[in-house]
């Protein structure tokens, strides 16, 4: 037999007989379809040119069930009187089962008057309105750039690389199954719903796979999961190696980007060499594969997912395609109706194609139909008949194609701004005991994208729970990454110290450090706490019982001021320094203020009234002592001896000159150093991790002024008094002096202890306390002997019993 594109001649007894070809359909607009009916799997170098045999390879029944689908939807749409009613599509089909040698039925499709040309005018444009394929990437590749020439819509439902979205190389280029992109996105999504990490990349070596993995790595760059392994598959690939690397690397998760003649050699290939247990996730070209889920030995080698277009029944598709091949049948079985390459088709029977592969048949469908509506609003058919006076040029039909939007079998067409498909789902299928596609799932792209998968439709091998593919155990919480290797899924773990956390969200491979002065973190930790604020509240038991301390002293020492008062001109009074005890009395009261200040939550103001009245009446006090110390010595045992120098101190005043000088000196030194270095508020960190004490921070170089002076009043104060120390009874205030400085110097002593080795907030309280103790042993060992003498002895407060004990002492000095 001889063979054309358009028709079959088959020589019979009586001549030769023209058959209708199932490659050409007469009608008033054509379509030109590009289906690889055959693969050519005979990559062999010829000596001449010779036309190539195609049925080299196993016949691919999924193919041309699609190729049925295209000469169904064109029957379908003629025998309509909707769309367009008073025209017919007709076609011209060729079998493009090699990208090298389908140029003749190209070139047949772009011709006009038997030449191909480059554009010049309208007139001389090719009968075909638009094309329907190629089914793959690299064959639209090969022949897209012709169409495209003069915008001949080439609306393709296989080929998926992103690389036909770029409009500014394929400008009249269309699809009706959605790109790499969308499908990479779906294994993406199933990849994180599984928490597979680990995962291999084997994809045919053409734009096709090698696209897809492109998009793969780029989708997976700054995510959790890490391309382990990846290989480029093609008919001389050797599997062996691949296998063994596979083991060696523990990768249990399998993308196989190839379309299904690829796969199957991959997939026979595992059943041969035993591989076992792993997980092949496979894409919309073979997912839904007829054969090979039946195929002795596929339940060794795992668990096969896949990502597929959904499941369309056509309606009178099966009727269509028995119908036509039991004519063919009863006319003449040896008849070869498809002839536009040396390939034989004979022999095919109904139930193999209704029952062959699906995938891509809806996407072929919705194809024609979109050809159809752009045809249709090309000729304005809208009332009931269409206007065949205007010329559908390709262009213009290329204009209404990308406007286009109809809904097919409850699914909606519409392209967006790239030519690729606006809206639409896959599904999610897993191979079945039984030897089928079982949908578990679904990724829908409009309006929202939603991912579904029910797990517990999947078995996974042996019955095992879903498995894990990992290279390293994720770390534990409060652990961070420490990169292993060149992959960023392979690591160490390591513990983060104290002060720092580590955020697996934010950066998992860096332990990130607390704020030092507000936050802390034990060792670790995922998060730091923020430090409690501590300090002395006015409500605690401790404040309360310092309080009650403070106003109970300021009692006592009001009460013995008016006691005093009341007994002004006794001798116990005079004694013990007449006007000045009420100075001292008032001092020590103004002192007490400082107390209260230790408590609440500290400011700058509480800082500086916790120290300063404290630090200058006091002062005043320890001077007054001074003076009585030294006065009582002075009139004992020097007076005598240096008569003037006594004049001259009463003359002049001189305790009183003394106390104020003292005074005006601690004055000007305070506002000094707290002109420069003021007490402020501030938080102690250095005490406890989780803890922020509240306290005052004062700088003790600048303070050592102010307390280097008190301290040498205190030691001046406790030599005159302890010169005093056996001087008369009722006289004695030099041993009340003296202890009382004995017991000043016992508590800082204590207080100073107890602040090195005990750390917190007490520490405050505590300090209030020897602030009080200081206050009390004066007003306790000084005064309260006098009041008792007062109250009860006051037969001992008298002028004579005074004058007594002075003769009785100056009689045991002469001897």
């Amino acid at each position: 037999y001889q063979c054309s594109s358009s028709f079959c001649l088959l020589q019979t007894v009586t001549g030769y007989t023209v058959l209708p070809s199932e490659f050409h359909l007469k009608g008033d607009y054509m379509v030109g379809g590009l289906f690889n009916v055959h693969h050519d799997g005979n990559r062999v170098s010829y000596g001449r040119p010779e036309a190539i045999e195609c049925s080299s390879q196993e016949f691919l029944l999924s193919s041309y069930r699609r190729f049925q689908v295209m000469r169904f939807a064109v029957e379908e749409i003629n025998n309509s009187t909707d769309l367009l009613p008073n025209v017919s599509l007709g076609y011209d089909i060729f079998d493009h089962c090699s990208d090298s040698h389908s140029f003749p039925g190209i070139f047949s499709l772009i011709s006009v008057n038997s030449s191909v040309r480059p554009y010049d005018n309208l007139s001389t444009m090719s009968e075909v309105i638009a094309v329907v394929g190629t089914f793959t990437s690299q064959g639209s590749r090969t022949v897209a750039p012709l169409f495209m020439m003069d915008l001949i819509p080439m609306v393709s439902y296989g080929a998926s690389s992103s690389i036909f979205s770029r409009k500014q190389n394929f400008p009249s280029f269309l699809r009706t199954m959605h790109p790499n992109k969308d499908v990479i996105e779906s294994i993406y999504k199933m990849l994180v719903h599984f928490n597979w990490r680990w995962v291999a990349f084997l994809n045919i070596n053409d734009d096709y796979g090698n696209d897809g993995r492109d998009v793969f790595m780029e989708m997976i760059e700054d995510t959790d999961i890490c391309l382990a392994y990846t290989r480029g598959l093609d008919e001389k690939t050797n599997y062996t190696p691949i296998f063994k690397q596979l083991e060696t690397q523990q990768i249990n998760i399998i993308i196989v980007y190839a379309p299904e003649w690829t796969a199957e050699a991959l997939i026979m290939s595992a059943i041969e060499q035993n591989v076992t247990n792993k997980v092949w996730i496979a894409v919309d070209a073979w997912a839904l594969n007829k054969r090979l889920p039946k195929l002795k030995g596929i339940k060794n080698i795992g668990t096969v997912l896949g990502v597929s277009e959904p499941k369309i029944t056509i309606p009178g598709f099966k009727d269509f395609i028995y119908s036509s091949k039991g004519q063919s049948d009863n006319n003449n079985e040896e008849q070869q109706k498809l002839c536009n390459q040396v390939c034989n088709c004979s022999g095919l029977r109904p139930e193999n194609i209704t029952n062959a592969e699906s995938s891509f048949s809806f996407a072929v469908y919705s194809a024609i139909y979109a050809i159809a509506h752009a045809l249709h609003n090309t000729l304005q058919c809208g009332s009931g008949e269409c206007n065949r006076n205007i010329t559908p040029y390709p262009h213009v039909i290329l204009k209404e194609l990308k406007e286009s939007k109809f809904t097919l079998l409850n699914h909606s067409i519409q392209f967006d701004d790239n030519g690729d498909p606006l809206s639409g789902y896959f599904s999610i299928v897993f191979w079945n005991q039984s030897g089928d596609a079982e949908e578990v799932g679904f990724y829908k792209f409009d309006p929202l994208f939603d991912f579904f998968v029910n797990d517990s439709k999947i078995q996974w091998y042996e019955n095992k729970p879903a498995p894990s593919s990992l290279c390293s155990i994720p770390c534990d919480e409060g652990y961070k990454k420490k990169t292993d290797g060149p992959h960023k899924c392979c690591f160490k773990c390591e513990i983060c110290p104290e002060g720092t956390y580590v955020n697996t969200t934010v950066d998992p491979y860096l332990c990130i450090k607390c704020n030092d002065k507000t936050e802390w973190s034990s060792e670790g930790s995922t998060k730091c706490n923020r430090q409690v604020e501590e300090y002395v509240h006015f409500t605690e038991t401790a404040a309360i019982f310092v309080m009650i301390g403070t106003w109970a002293f300021v009692g006592f020492t009001v009460a013995v001021s008016v006691l005093f008062a009341i007994n002004y001109n006794t001798p116990v009074v005079k004694s013990a320094g007449g006007p000045m005890c009420f100075l001292i009395l008032t001092c020590l009261i103004l002192c007490s203020i400082s107390v209260f200040f230790y408590f609440g939550e500290p400011t700058d103001s509480f800082c500086v009234l916790r120290y300063v009245p404290f630090l200058l009446f006091y002062t005043v006090c320890v001077a007054c002592f001074v003076v009585r110390s030294f006065q009582i010595v002075f009139i004992f045992k020097i007076a005598a001896k240096y008569p003037g120098i006594h004049s001259l101190w009463i003359k002049y005043n001189g305790q009183w000159l003394f106390i104020t000088a003292v005074f005006l000196i601690q004055l000007l030194l305070i506002v000094f150093v707290y002109s420069f270095a003021p007490p402020k508020a501030y938080s102690i960190t250095s005490w406890y991790s989780d803890k922020l004490v509240l306290d005052c921070d004062v700088s003790l170089k600048m303070s050592s002024f102010s307390l280097l002076f008190l301290s040498l009043l205190c030691l001046l104060c406790f030599i005159f008094s302890y010169m005093g120390k056996d001087l008369p009874k009722n006289y004695n205030e030099a041993k009340s002096i003296t202890f009382c400085l004995l017991l000043l110097i016992l508590t800082w002593v204590v207080f100073a202890t107890i602040f090195f080795v005990y750390s917190g907030k007490h520490i405050q309280t505590l300090n209030a306390l020897a602030v009080l103790c200081s206050l009390y042993s004066f007003l306790v060992w000084y005064f309260m002997p006098k009041v008792y003498i007062i109250i009860y002895q006051p037969q001992k407060n008298t002028q004579q019993y005074f004058q007594d004990l002075i003769l009785s002492y100056t009689k045991a000095i002469s001897y």
